[in-house]
């Protein structure tokens, strides 16, 4: 159980933490016009502030990337 709570995106990571851990993530960010995730910003800026910076709703980004990392377990544990 511990691991899936380690795994949950919450909105005060940092940007780069989140894709080099999740990489599938990259999706997510694009389809909400999040295009920073490689700009040097993205390594220390938390998600909520890269998120106000772009006008993006937070709390959705955060459930699709948790939904998004929630898929890709299963996926993997089928395997």
């Amino acid at each position: 159980m511990a691991d899936k709570k380690e795994s949950k995106i919450t909105k005060d990571m940092p940007i780069g933490d989140i894709v080099s851990k999740h990489p599938e993530t990259i999706e997510v960010f694009f389809n909400h016009n999040l295009h920073c995730i490689g700009c040097a910003a993205a390594q220390f800026e938390t998600l909520e502030e890269g998120a106000q910076v772009h006008g993006i709703n937070v709390d959705v980004l955060v459930k699709d990337l948790n939904n998004c990392i929630k898929k890709n377990s299963k996926k993997e544990n089928k395997n």
